[in-house]
């Protein structure tokens, strides 16, 4: 279990005197190891926000304030601010000034947390998750400027997390098209790090229950599907919002593409909550805020044949990746070698909480696949319709016209700048299977099986 550090080793270790026991420039030498200039500094002041800490404690020490019992409060999980797992936490004082969790860190609690965007102080009378709005991204409509414990207001908070988002743009692969040689791969971008494990953990909670939903027919006919599993690779589960898209000609005779004379259900607040965050935060441009999206639920051994997206939908485009790593691959020329295996000339990890963007040649001249994946996955690609293909009875979604994109301090664009640069390499997470089976109100109308439609 992630953050369970007893399992490696046959006793557990008191961590908190190890560190008592070193000096300041021990801490420092050791973390900063091998590391670039850059990660020194980074190390060195999280050391010295240590000291802080430190002084911080003694301060309400001498105030009388009874620092045991708000820890212990805090280690209750009574907070409706915590994103980060009290046994990842190498103390509840220094909360406030830890950093966002990697990857493959997860929560054990089995309450629902909303997402925030930063390291949190302490909080009571958190609300039970009771239907889908109640699936929120807390720092995605605008700080509220509030000051909180940690003298932290809610922008800079932002700011933090926001910085801390990996970005890889240099992708490169040479191929000749039409006699020329090109890179097949310019445009593409990954995002790591834009959604924690314990937003990982909420919106595949959501997504299973939507997934629930949609066997017990309580979404719109052509929102669920759940095609027969006739072979290997076969029979992926597929939730849409927004547009009813077409992967084949369907029985009406409607081509591949967005049909416009269908309705599925509208986005879910929690699905609008991300693409404000990604918009916010440079993920993705304000010109191109998605307005639809398609769920793929995978189980070990699905896969995504070879394909360019349609171009019903304009560029870019992006997909999260949940649960389970796995890899894309990428070529003009992509093998099929046996049912849900493929190769091609390159090949990309995603890891949990990245979101890849799809631009230029890397949407448009390199095919993408997903071979077989490992194990239980989910991915959620988020797509804005042509103008000229919406469905007919569409209507613009108030909520995710005029998001603004985060602004930070001119003071940090030069450090942000080169963490940017970093190609993070984030560590695997445990394929968790999360059965939260609270029940939710439907999005859209319940149907009748003579309306279902299987793919």
């Amino acid at each position: 279990m992630a953050g369970d550090y007893s399992r490696w080793s046959p006793e557990p270790r008191d961590f908190k005197a190890m560190l008592k026991k070193l000096s300041h420039e021990q801490i420092l030498q050791v973390l900063s190891e091998g590391l670039c200039s850059y990660c020194e500094e980074v190390i060195e002041s999280r050391v010295n926000n240590l000291n802080l800490i430190q002084r911080r404690v003694d301060e309400m020490a001498l105030s009388n304030v009874n620092v045991a019992d708000s820890s212990a409060e805090f280690l209750r999980g009574n907070s409706s601010d915590d994103v980060i797992s009290p046994k990842r936490k190498l103390n509840a004082d220094a909360d406030a000034y830890t950093p966002s969790p990697r990857v493959g860190d997860s929560t054990n609690s089995g309450r629902s947390k909303r997402f925030v965007s930063a390291p949190s102080t302490p909080a009571i009378n958190k609300q039970p998750v009771s239907d889908l709005s109640n699936f929120e991204i807390k720092l995605n409509d605008g700080p509220s400027r509030s000051v909180v414990g940690d003298d932290l207001v809610e922008d800079q908070k932002e700011f933090i997390r926001y910085s801390q988002v990996g970005r890889r743009k240099d992708f490169v692969h040479y191929e000749n098209v039409n006699e020329k040689q090109i890179n097949v791969l310019k445009g593409l971008e990954l995002h790591t790090n834009v959604f924690n494990p314990d937003e990982q953990k909420e919106v595949v909670e959501l997504v299973y229950s939507l997934q629930r939903m949609g066997q017990k027919r309580q979404l719109r006919a052509r929102t669920y599907s759940e095609p027969r599993k006739w072979m290997r690779g076969k029979g992926r589960v597929t939730i849409q919002f927004g547009c009813c898209y077409n992967y084949a000609v369907d029985k009406n005779g409607n081509p591949p593409g967005i049909v416009r004379d269908e309705e599925v259900d509208p986005l879910p607040p929690l699905f609008k909550k991300m693409i404000k965050r990604m918009v916010r935060w440079h993920v993705l441009p304000t010109s191109c805020v998605p307005d639809s999206c398609i769920v793929n639920i995978y189980d070990e051994g699905d896969c995504i044949p070879p394909h360019i997206d349609h171009h019903d939908f304009v560029r870019p485009f992006c997909t999260v990746s949940l649960l389970a790593e796995c890899k894309i691959l990428f070529g003009t020329t992509l093998k099929i070698i046996n049912p849900g295996e493929f190769s091609g000339p390159f090949s990309l990890p995603l890891p949990l909480g990245s979101v890849l963007i799809f631009n230029g040649n890397g949407a448009d001249v390199a095919k993408h696949c997903v071979p077989s994946v490992p194990a239980k996955r989910i991915s959620i690609t988020f797509r804005k319709m042509d103008v000229s293909k919406l469905p007919y009875r569409y209507t613009p979604d108030p909520e995710l016209v005029g998001i603004e994109r985060l602004v930070p301090p001119p003071s940090s664009d030069s450090s942000r700048n080169r963490h940017h640069g970093n190609n993070d390499k984030l560590p695997k997470s445990e394929n968790k299977v999360f059965s939260n089976e609270d029940e939710f109100p439907p999005l859209g109308k319940s149907i009748s099986s003579s309306r279902r439609t299987r793919r």
